[in-house]
């Protein structure tokens, strides 16, 4: 992207936002920022803060607008009110984004709108293309409503959708692993052996990125490399910070902690997902094996 691009991104506060913006301006784009709040700088735009449409005008003239909006997964339990929560905070700001967009015709920018891996479902035994069908379970229907939100922004918009796996990170996919590792009671989860879809935060910024500057379209897959279970995190974690790797916790007493849906969706599924589109665009990630993101995010101990 040259120097003199703009790209507008929502969801600027959250982890991937936060490293996402740093990284446009480092290399000299403006970066202008969608917040629900007053807005306190120049290069920041208040919305959803009422019923209040967003201005077209805001997008007009940006190579890029990044939607990365969404509540938590990890917070627990997943009650009824939460889970309205979890749809609510992600289809909401996709539809407010996508009309935007649809208003400014064939000026709008290149439309790239976050999901998850969680649209496959767990699929134990196979591998996860971006041309998998949608699976089954609350996240896949999530992720299902969430895409579709992106519909509004018109049949002529240049749309990606952004299937982004647990960000091997501090405060991402690690946070309470980490917590568990320290206090040295980490093990397997259930068998241990589920495939869980990762990325190290650099790599998800550097893909995001490189779907701009490709301008790659339709869905993408923004996992790592190589197939990793959960033990290969789990054990690459706790070799990182010297401590055992040897309680197993079974399924059912994680379950009675975080609820069956939450643990069965997050925990116990399964889903080998493949960066195909990345890789076959010419994409080299930074970190290619789970052990690589995570010495990459945690002090040896």
């Amino acid at each position: 992207m040259p120097e003199t691009g703009r790209v507008v991104v929502a969801g600027a506060s959250g982890l991937i936002g936060r490293a996402l913006v740093d990284s446009l301006r480092a290399d000299g784009v403006a970066v202008t920022t969608l917040v629900r709040r007053p807005a306190a700088t120049p290069d920041e735009v208040e919305w959803l803060t009422d019923a209040t449409p967003l201005d077209p005008d805001v997008l007009a003239g940006a190579d890029a607008v990044v939607g990365l909006n969404g509540a938590s997964i990890g917070r627990f339990p997943w009650s009824a009110s939460y889970r309205s929560t979890l749809l609510w905070s992600r289809i909401t700001p996709t539809r407010t984004l996508a009309a935007a967009v649809r208003a400014l015709g064939a000026d709008a920018p290149h439309f790239i709108s976050s999901s998850a891996v969680g649209y496959y479902g767990s699929v134990p035994g196979r591998r996860l293309s971006e041309t998998a069908p949608r699976g089954d379970g609350f996240l896949a229907d999530v992720c299902g409503e969430w895409e579709a939100a992106t519909a509004a922004a018109g049949p002529d918009a240049r749309i990606t959708l952004l299937r982004t796996a647990p960000v091997v990170h501090r405060q991402g996919v690690l946070k309470p692993l980490l917590l568990l590792t320290r206090a040295g009671i980490s093990g397997p989860l259930g068998r241990g052996t589920q495939v869980w879809p990762w990325i190290s935060l650099d790599d998800e910024v550097a893909g995001i990125r490189h779907v701009i500057d490709r301008g790659l379209l339709g869905a993408v897959n923004l996992s790592g490399p190589t197939r990793a279970t959960a033990n290969d995190l789990g054990f690459a974690l706790a070799r990182r910070m010297n401590r055992p790797y040897a309680v197993r916790t079974p399924l059912w007493a994680v379950r009675l902690l975080l609820g069956r849906e939450a643990t069965d969706a997050l925990l116990a599924s399964d889903a080998d997902v493949v960066p195909e589109v990345l890789e076959r665009s010419g994409f080299r990630f930074r970190h290619a094996t789970v052990q690589d993101a995570v010495a990459a995010a945690v002090p040896a101990g």
